[in-house]
């Protein structure tokens, strides 16, 4: 078992060295220097992350998450919560959305149940369980400080499992009732955001709902008292067994030098609890779409990521980044194939 405090040390930085050869190779393919846009800066980038000016990305690996949260009894969702084990269930029949994308690109693919309220029995879900669902952050702490820290080792490990299987970047994703709610509410604590600027309509709430739910984020830290100086802190008092998880898995990919493709709302928050815990771990994220959430494009601008695409998503489950996948994939293809001006006989300018 990989302690966290084992693992940070082992995450480094982007090596500028792979980065130029990178460069100077993309310079000498048959096209006008820059032709290729963000295309050949993404192709930089992935070889300063793996520490290859020859890239490889193939084959992605996908874990989704699953948990639930206390705090849905407070009406903060449009779903009851006996939707996630539903959806759990769905996902381990290769029924859900991340499961259509997933194979589209031929994904290694991992259900983690990291705190189903209950229990799910389906084949092929991974029982990793901390507890069954966080207390109801607006009455109690989501979760103890150790269950917490428990969360990140699960989800570090589920990273090295699927690393360790040949998955050449990392998609996480996510599936439970009201974990947008917590998300806001550790955004808003990490970084003091207004809830009334980062709370979005979740699963499709009505007026009075997402009122109901910016006031429950707003309740929730005011109860707390989240220190933003102590991720560990925040988690445990507002977080997500999965969004811990998802940030445990963040770090276990980055101590590897694999690329982490970052998902929606609920992912990148994840990121920045664990770029707030090591943030040489920022080195290894990739934005993959922007979703409709309003905290997504607030947490994006926080980490300094612009996201590959924009297609008005608002799902989760690891869907926008397994959409974007196919734009990395084709970065390194063009390192790897496209002819050069020497190679082709081509006369350069």
């Amino acid at each position: 078992m990989t302690k966290l405090q084992d693992l940070l040390p082992a995450i480094g930085s982007r090596n500028p060295e792979a980065a130029a050869q990178a460069r100077l190779h993309i310079d000498q393919l048959t096209k006008p220097l820059g032709s290729l846009g963000r295309l050949e800066e993404l192709a930089i980038e992935l070889a300063a992350i793996t520490g290859e000016s020859f890239p490889v990305v193939t084959p992605p690996g996908v874990i989704v998450f699953a948990a639930d949260h206390g705090v849905a009894v407070e009406g903060v969702s449009a779903y009851p919560q006996e939707v996630t084990v539903q959806m759990v269930a769905n996902m381990a029949n290769g029924g859900a959305g991340i499961n259509v994308f997933a194979r589209q690109i031929d994904a290694l693919e991992r259900i983690v149940d990291v705190g189903v309220a209950n229990e799910v029995a389906a084949p092929g879900v991974i029982g990793r369980r901390i507890k069954a669902g966080t207390a109801n952050m607006l009455r109690e702490p989501a979760m103890s400080r150790e269950e917490a820290e428990r969360t990140l080792q699960v989800g570090s490990e589920a990273a090295l499992e699927i690393i360790e299987t040949g998955a050449k970047v990392l998609i996480i994703g996510e599936v439970g009732i009201a974990n947008t709610t917590a998300s806001s509410a550790i955004l808003a604590a990490l970084t003091g955001a207004d809830p009334d600027e980062i709370v979005g309509r979740g699963t499709g709430l009505d007026d009075a709902g997402w009122a109901r739910k910016k006031q429950v984020v707003r309740e929730a830290i005011a109860l707390h008292r989240p220190d933003a100086a102590e991720p560990i802190d925040v988690l445990a008092k507002v977080g997500g067994l999965e969004i811990g998880a998802m940030a445990g898995a963040i770090l276990g990919a980055a101590s590897k030098r694999i690329p982490v493709l970052l998902d929606g709302f609920i992912a990148t928050v994840a990121a920045l609890l664990a770029v707030r815990l090591c943030p040489s771990s920022a080195d290894f994220l990739i934005a993959g779409h922007r979703s409709q959430e309003p905290g997504h494009a607030y947490v994006l601008n926080v980490l300094g990521k612009e996201p590959l695409l924009d297609l008005q998503l608002r799902l989760g489950e690891g869907t926008g980044a397994a959409l974007a996948y196919p734009v990395l994939e084709a970065a390194c293809r063009m390192i790897h194939e496209m002819a050069t001006f020497a190679s082709a006989g081509v006369s350069g300018k």
